[in-house]
């Protein structure tokens, strides 16, 4: 049996330093960069020629375009190469798409490292994918330019081909070794907009073929030669280490080949993953608990309200006017809690990664959303050189926030190397459950003072909640988290108004969940501005559109949505509608939720959603992700939370944590706004607006206001 070293005593320092290092090199587009897992596939076409890192030219005329962005579903595997294509001038139904890694082009510059999260992937690359076109096609026609020496400007391109005066003709790989040689334009022409033939365009998705034919790749599917199997019995207490343990009934089983002691737990090795699974199932390990133990939900939200009234507070905004003098004043004020509770990512690929230790060399295969993170812990934590880590990123089952982490891939690392044979980490479904990063606890305290007709004269706002980025990127205490405020500020103009953060280290494992504090943040105020209109005895709607009257995308959003909503007519009996609206990520979204509570439990009937997200690359994935969100959405808001007792979460699967089942889907009705401004992100702010929707529909239905989630069936019967 094995012993190594602990995953938790070099992880958390190792992405930090890498971090560093890779945001200081992040700026600006890499030239004359090979990918080794292109490379190989490439070459199998002809010899392979890379004029930039984004853009692979094999001499046959084969091209690849890079994704610089992991696909969990999103559509990023068709959106990124469309906007390098549109200016490349070929069809992106006929390249092929993989996914970069290890090249500090691919960086996200809003994140400073290759991350795919925040929404920011068309945002991000938005200028930047079609510069790397442009860049790569300006570099083909002076390549061609020279060869029939003629003037680069009487050239045009079409379908990856450079074609000139008298019927000259020459493919992309035919220049493309030419081209590899000359310096890269640094302000190449992008084509305009009203040119597009691909960009804005609705387009299948390059990847439904392979996903639905069987040959993507996701984590669970990789196979190496002989590769064996991993399953890692993890304290019951997140954070918690071995004391000691006994595998020798394990090591004596069919098919198992070591039992190994990574610190934070003990894996199993064995032929198949289900051999290692029984043979995990008899391991006897005593547990050093940790600190974490001494936790519940009793005592976290107990420490997050003794924080709310003694915690410094971080302006998320500047302050508007005089709130305190303004109250005095007010007809009325409302004053209200709301509190949302931890939740688990579970995405339904169980996390799992593949790694190849070979005498110094590391191999890594799998699921993951940063890249350069798992590059750099790995390195750190194995202890060899960067350049002798490599990186193959799969398709993933999902993510929303958890395949950020790192954690299972340097377990993946520890665990190859300790038996010096490729390994498989599979987690189960229960270790995913009960060793996540959860969504933070968000208690959120709203005050506003309503004038003699109702409207707001002043509004204060706190929430307290914990701040991830202090735990996953280390950022200094003390200091406010952006990623603590998003949607705190409300949309509507209020003459005094005040928002605040306070940060409290409820001392248990968090990460970012899909929207972040969108999640939070929009429940609480968009219910609460409800609870307003109710107090002003005023149309809910009518009640925001005064407040946005000079927001004209707010403004549009919500009369656009209130209108393919029916709002104003009745509803059918027994059903009521509820409404929510907020910007995120540079998008502009309102959202009309009818339901009915048949029984004392919320069936949610339809959906009217409108969505100004600027620019669309491809308005069917814009789609999609709506779609998504409100689904996803609508589990947190309806069905399930994350609890904990003696530092142990009780939810273990989906039968303790259901999710939206397809005949709870309600029906949809969407409407995109055509717009020129600049892409917003879309992958993720419906998920924070359906929860609110919902409740504000439920308040005018049964006149009871529900100010926690999930708004269960129990939940509902105590209100």
């Amino acid at each position: 049996m094995t012993q190594v070293q602990s995953v938790s005593e070099v992880q958390k320092p190792a992405r930090r330093s890498f971090l560093k290092g890779s945001a200081a090199t992040a700026g600006g587009l890499s030239v004359a960069f090979v990918m080794p897992a292109t490379m190989s596939e490439a070459l199998a076409a002809g010899t392979l020629h890379t004029p930039t890192a984004w853009v692979h030219i094999a001499d046959n005329n084969e091209i690849t375009i890079i994704s610089a962005r992991s696909e969990m579903g999103q559509g990023v595997y068709t959106s990124m190469p469309m906007l390098v294509a549109e200016e490349l001038g070929v069809d992106v139904r006929k390249v092929k798409v993989t996914v970069g890694a290890g090249n500090p082009a691919y960086a996200n510059m809003a994140l400073g490292a290759q991350i795919t999260g925040g929404s920011t992937s068309v945002r991000e690359g938005w200028e930047r994918l079609r510069v790397a076109g442009a860049q790569v096609r300006e570099m083909l026609v002076s390549a061609a330019a020279a060869k029939w020496k003629v003037d680069a400007g009487s050239l045009k391109v079409a379908n990856g081909y450079v074609m000139g005066p008298g019927g000259k003709k020459a493919s992309y790989g035919s220049l493309a070794a030419a081209a590899s040689k000359l310096e890269a334009p640094k302000t190449p022409k992008l084509k305009d907009p009203n040119n597009f033939t691909i960009v804005g365009k609705k387009m299948a998705r390059l990847d439904t073929p392979s996903k639905t034919n069987g040959t993507a790749e996701f984590g669970i599917d990789v196979k190496l030669p002989g590769m064996v199997y991993a399953s890692l019995e993890q304290c019951p207490v997140i954070g918690g280490k071995v004391k000691s343990f006994d595998g020798a009934q394990a090591k004596g089983m069919p098919g198992v080949l070591d039992v190994v002691n990574i610190g934070d737990g003990v894996a199993v090795v064995a032929a198949s993953y289900w051999q290692a699974v029984k043979a995990r199932n008899t391991l006897k390990v005593e547990w050093d608990e940790g600190p974490v133990a001494a936790l519940s939900d009793a005592s976290m939200w107990a420490g997050m309200r003794k924080a709310a009234g003694e915690g410094k507070k971080f302006p998320a905004t500047k302050a508007v006017g005089n709130v305190a003098e303004a109250m005095k004043t007010a007809a009325k004020t409302v004053k209200a809690e709301y509190t949302l509770p931890l939740q688990a990512h579970q995405p339904l690929e169980p996390m799992n990664f593949t790694a190849d230790w070979n005498g110094g060399n590391v191999k890594l295969i799998g699921p993951t959303q940063f890249q350069q993170g798992a590059l750099g812990a790995v390195a750190a934590t194995l202890g060899v050189k960067p350049e002798n880590v490599s990186l193959r990123t799969t398709f993933l089952g999902g993510g929303f926030g958890r395949r950020i982490e790192l954690d299972f891939i340097v377990q993946a690392a520890l665990i190859s190397k300790a038996v010096n044979k490729p390994v498989k980490l599979l987690w189960s479904r229960e270790d995913d459950m009960t060793h996540d990063f959860y969504r933070p606890q968000g208690l959120n305290q709203l005050e506003a003072g309503l004038g003699a007709d109702g409207m707001p004269v002043a509004y204060d706002f706190k929430v307290t909640s914990q701040s991830i980025t202090q735990r996953a990127f280390g950022l200094p205490k003390d200091t406010f988290d952006a990623f603590m405020a998003e949607a705190s500020v409300p949309p509507y103009e209020i003459p005094n108004m005040d928002v605040n953060v306070v940060i409290h280290d409820t001392g248990y494992r968090m990460g970012y969940w899909r929207a972040v504090s969108h999640n939070m943040n929009c429940f609480a105020t968009e219910s609460f501005f409800d609870e307003c209109a109710k107090t002003a005895g005023k149309d809910p709607v009518a009640y925001r559109m005064a407040m946005v009257k000079n927001k004209p995308r707010f403004a549009n959003v919500l009369k656009t949505a209130a209108e393919k909503a029916g709002w104003g007519s009745a509803p059918a009996a027994g059903r009521a509608r509820g409404v929510a609206l907020m910007e995120g990520y540079d998008s502009y979204l309102a959202l009309v939720a009818e339901i009915s509570a048949p029984g004392g439990e919320i069936k949610v009937h339809k959906v009217t959603a409108v969505a100004d997200v600027g620019r669309m690359v491809n308005p069917e994935t814009v789609e999609a992700q709506l779609f998504s969100a409100v689904n996803f959405g609508m589990s947190a808001a309806l069905h399930h939370q994350i609890t904990v007792d003696k530092g142990r979460v009780q939810q273990r699967n989906f039968n303790d944590f259901p999710v939206v089942r397809m005949n709870e889907s309600p029906e949809f009705n969407l409407t995109l706004v055509q717009s020129t401004e600049k892409p917003g992100g879309i992958g993720e702010p419906a998920t924070a607006m359906i929860g609110p929707a919902i409740a504000n529909a439920y308040a005018t239905l049964t006149g009871k206001r529900i100010r926690s989630l999930p708004l269960t069936k129990d939940v509902l019967a105590k209100a």
